[in-house]
């Protein structure tokens, strides 16, 4: 079985594999405090050209969002997110567990507009009893989003007017951030991100790490006490050299964004192999998520070889998938792909 249901389903890059080993008798801190940790929390800072940040290594993304968003709000605040967010739709209402509301607004391709973002903050302001419903104060984005959109550079310094002046706090889910920044569309840099933003991540569950994700704090009033938060939350990893090794990995030598292209290039190629034989799409992303509708008996078929995510029903007879391509992913096996749906098609 050849696997593009996720970008998670192999180990990690064999760099970090090498480095976890002939590191694993050195005696360090712990709780991140360690050396690794500061050496990869200098790493970023520079690729991100944020000297004055704070970097902080979690485990995962919903312990992620969950910790961010937490220690930024108040009891009676809530996060404006698109209706497909992974806070909203995909983390078993962990934030909400929390105390803290998904302010959702419908949109049409994962993405939410800096006019979007004004209307509904004007609109709980301009309501004389506005102190009855939850209070806007942060705005969560994806990107790319949950269905392989990104954002450009304009977009979002759009937003970040819109926060700055509104007074909400600007944060950016970086979960598959390399395979955004590596795609063939993108007008945007780390350095773009950590000045547009007040806090975001970087993952490495997803690209390239055996698990792990790099918080970066960019706003002054954010940092105090975020450690406090990630230990209430339990993220704060008494191993956590095992976190700055990895992101020690793949901040050197361009490594982070080297595989990041790669799974974009391999992506786009799947992209465009199936618009050459007319196949349409559910969504035009230019990510490593690739959303074609295919017919149901071609994908029956694909399934007894391959594993795809299920997306939607388009109609009797035609479905929505997703096929998700890696740091990991063999072009070969893209090739097979792509041959064996030709042949189906």
């Amino acid at each position: 079985m050849i696997r593009f249901n996720s970008d998670y389903t192999e180990g990690c890059h064999p760099a970090i594999l090498e480095r976890l080993a002939a590191t694993n008798m050195e005696q360090t801190g712990g709780y991140g405090m360690d050396e690794h940790c500061k050496h990869a929390a200098e790493l970023i800072k520079e690729a991100c050209s944020a000297p004055n940040a704070s970097v902080h290594f979690l485990v995962g993304g919903t312990q992620t969002n969950v910790t961010v968003i937490s220690s930024a709000l108040k009891h009676y605040q809530g996060v404006i997110t698109a209706n497909s967010g992974h806070i909203n739709v995909h983390e078993t209402g962990a934030l909400e567990a929390c105390g803290h509301k998904c302010l959702v607004i419908d949109t049409p391709d994962g993405k939410l507009t800096a006019e979007q973002i004004a209307a509904y903050t004007d609109a709980h302001f301009a309501d004389d009893s506005f102190e009855h419903t939850v209070q806007p104060k942060m705005v969560y984005l994806s990107n790319p989003t949950e269905v392989g959109t990104i954002y450009k550079k304009a977009e979002l310094k759009a937003i970040s007017d819109v926060c700055k002046a509104r007074g909400l706090y600007l944060f950016l889910d970086g979960a598959r951030l390399g395979y955004g920044l590596a795609s063939r569309e993108n007008d945007l840099s780390l350095a773009d991100v950590a000045e547009l933003t007040d806090v975001f991540y970087i993952g490495g569950t997803k690209v390239g790490a055996l698990f792990g994700e790099a918080v970066v704090i960019t706003n002054d009033a954010l940092k105090t006490d975020f450690r406090y938060n990630i230990k209430q939350h339990g993220g704060m990893l008494a191993k956590g050299r095992l976190l700055g090794i990895q992101f020690e990995t793949l901040f050197e030598e361009d490594r982070y964004m080297e595989i990041s292209r790669h799974a974009a290039r391999l992506a786009e190629k799947l992209k465009d192999e199936l618009a050459a034989m007319g196949v349409t799409f559910m969504i035009d992303s230019p990510s490593n998520q690739q959303f074609p509708i295919l017919p149901n008996t071609v994908l029956e078929k694909l399934g007894e070889n391959y594993a795809f995510e299920f997306n939607k029903k388009i109609d009797d007879t035609h479905s929505a998938v997703r096929f998700c391509t890696s740091w990991a992913t063999k072009e070969e096996n893209i090739d097979a792909l792509i041959a064996d749906i030709k042949k189906l098609l």
